[in-house]
């Protein structure tokens, strides 16, 4: 370890037992509610669905198995401005291997990765090109999983970006790319922004994209664009406007009740994976999404994971940019945003509801690709088309 990474500390995932005890007895003590008959999934979460889910939580899910799997990654701490940042970091065999940061969102963690380290790290053991190897650093963003305590209000995602690069300086990578989703292609974006010497490219996926008032920018949607704009304005985003108003209220149910977590999280990989009509296990392997959920619990990180929500929209005023604070999101007529400049990978998979048009309004969009299958959580649900469009991209930039 250089001087420089002093500060960073090996960390490994130890949960008491007799945490993983009182989440068994808070699920078998769980006070069910009645449902109206009929309604599916319409009205949110069904009670048999859940009631079947959450007794596989606390009697089929062995979260030590996964612990084990996660503490198989080398993780560390340090503190950057004050702030704790968790991540695991994953050395590639190939020494000439470009250095990537793999950024989450909500409600995701560090397990939405574990699918694609073999092969980005090591695509010669994985039957690939060994020229296309990464050094992969994936953190936990602040106020998620272990990333906590919050260091305090104002956590935006410029915020996240600057921690980030700080921790990419630590580490000792000069030159590397960014990939993030949701939240983390939010954060991406900016420290292409913040740190443009040293970020050789941005990739995103699941990228939310809006109109600002300018004349002609609804004029010539596709079909497939004209779907994507209806389903955004029509889409359930309840859990958003809890998240962003009153995130401190919120947490007290989803502390307190590991069905109330899980529901809140499992309706969304519900909606957001694909196909939608199916259940979140026909998209997402079981035990990884009691994981991830676990992950929530275990950390007590229900409220501050929300707290990007409400920086990002609430404290931006709906609709005033934080042109140096990072507030991007708006209401009406968009705000708009300084246009980034570090060449950009936009993954459009088949849920997203990303426009072209808007994205290179926002963008330096160098590529540009259309899936047919796949949803908001890519990296689990299609690990080899988040792979391989990756390594497309970054190849160029090396």
């Amino acid at each position: 370890m250089t001087d420089s990474q002093q500060g960073i500390r090996p960390f490994r995932i130890d949960i008491p037992q007799s945490e993983l005890d009182d989440l068994a007895a808070r699920l078998a003590g769980t006070r069910w509610p009645d449902e109206l008959p009929g309604v599916g999934w319409s009205r949110g979460v069904p009670l048999d669905y859940l009631r079947e889910l959450a007794e596989y939580w606390r009697t089929g899910y062995d979260w030590r198995a996964h612990e084990a799997a996660l503490n198989e990654h080398p993780q560390y701490l340090t503190a950057i401005d004050g702030q704790s940042v968790h991540f695991l970091h994953i050395r590639s065999p190939e020494p000439d291997a470009t250095p990537l940061l793999l950024l989450h969102g909500w409600p995701g963690g560090v397990v939405d990765f574990l699918d694609v380290i073999g092969p980005l790290s090591d695509p010669r053991g994985h039957g690939a090109d060994p020229a296309t190897a990464f050094h992969l650093v994936i953190p936990s963003l602040p106020g998620f999983g272990f990333s906590t305590p919050l260091a305090g209000p104002g956590m935006n995602a410029a915020k996240m970006a600057a921690v980030l690069t700080r921790l990419m300086a630590l580490l000792g990578y000069e030159r590397y790319g960014v990939q993030g989703y949701d939240t983390g292609a939010w954060v991406a974006p900016q420290m292409g922004r913040q740190a443009p010497d040293h970020v050789i490219g941005v990739h995103i996926n699941a990228l939310l994209t809006f109109p600002v008032g300018e004349e002609g920018e609804m004029d010539g949607l596709s079909d497939v664009e004209q779907r994507r704009w209806d389903r955004m304005q029509n889409f359930n985003d309840g859990y958003l406007q809890c998240n962003s108003k009153r995130p401190q209220t919120v947490t007290y149910g989803l502390h307190d009740s590991p069905v109330g977590q899980l529901a809140w999280i499992v309706e969304k990989f519900k909606e957001l994976t694909d196909p939608e009509e199916g259940l979140p296990e026909d998209s997402i392997d079981r035990d990884r999404i009691l994981t991830d959920v676990s992950l929530y619990w275990l950390t007590g990180t229900a409220g501050s994971a929300a707290q990007i929500y409400y920086e990002e929209i609430s404290a931006n005023d709906w609709g005033q940019t934080g042109a140096e604070d990072g507030g991007e999101w708006g209401a009406g007529d968009w705000a708009v945003v300084q246009r980034r400049t570090v060449p950009t990978g936009v993954l459009v998979s088949a849920h997203d509801v990303t426009i072209r048009r808007w994205a290179e309004r926002d963008h330096d969009v160098a590529r540009w690709t259309e899936l047919d299958r796949g949803g908001h959580f890519l990296a689990m649900e299609a690990p080899d088309l988040l792979v391989c469009d990756v390594r497309e991209f970054f190849q160029k930039l090396r």
